[in-house]
Parts: C-alpha cells; structure tokens; sequence
C-alpha cells in the first residue's frame, strides 16, 4: 500500500531499449541482457489502457490516505479489514453472486454498472438448488 494522493495512476513505463543494454560496442548484449524484444522498443500504444487499468485502484489508494490523514491509522485498517471479512463470505450455490455489503464499503452503491443490467437472473441458467448442493457436497 503506497501512501499517496496520487489522483491520476502513475504510468508503467518499464522497458529497456538498445542504449541501456549495449556493451562497448554499440550492440546489444544478449549473454547479459536476454534475448532483444522489440515489441518494448517500439511501442504503439500510449499509456491510457494502463492507467484505465489502475485507476480504480488509485482511486481507492486515494481514498484511504486522506482518511489516515484525517482520522489515523486505525480508519483504513478498519475499513480494508470489513471488506474482507465481507468479500469472505459464503454464497448460496446456483445463486446470483451480488455483494451489496462490498459495493457499499467500496463506494460503488450508487453506479449502476452493465454488470447490473445484463447480468441479471434472467440471463442464467435456471436454477436447480438441489443439484449445486449435490455437486458441491458430492452427495
């Protein structure tokens, strides 16, 4: 957990070129170095699919630093700890997944996401209990 007020994620710009492998001679070291991958050298993508990627993530490093700043030390503690006695907690087989308790200590009550429309309980399979209680207690 690296405490920072970082709003934007930091970009993850890890790559060697020729220049930072290259022996006395100009070339690429190989024996030292590994085999040359290109696909680092030219990069044709930006940095944005990354930082979509982390940004969530970010966002909720954010959070927690202003409330340690605000608070102390023991408000993220406590929080990151009930999200995961929460994100532990047993489900019914043959049932939708849904953690409204996570999405609510997340802060994601009020977004409605695709997630919650298309995923619904129309669009599964019918569900037979007796059959997941079966296969999962291999009765």
């Amino acid at each position: 957990m690296d405490p920072s007020l970082r709003l934007v994620p930091k970009s993850n710009e890890k790559f060697a070129s020729v220049s930072d492998t290259a022996n006395s001679l100009g070339l690429h070291d190989t024996l030292t170095y590994g085999p040359r991958n290109l696909a680092t050298e030219v990069k044709s993508t930006g940095g944005l699919k990354e930082r979509l990627e982390n940004w969530e993530e970010t966002q909720d490093m954010t959070k927690l630093t202003m409330l340690r700043n605000t608070f102390g030390m023991h408000a993220p503690m406590r929080l990151m700890m009930e999200r995961k006695l929460v994100a532990s907690a047993p489900t019914f087989p043959g049932m939708p997944q849904s953690n409204l308790q996570l999405d609510i200590l997340m802060g994601r009550d009020e977004l409605i996401e695709p997630a919650d429309i298309f995923l619904g309980m129309e669009s599964g399979p019918s569900i037979d209990a007796r059959k997941e209680l079966e296969k999962k207690y291999r009765v």
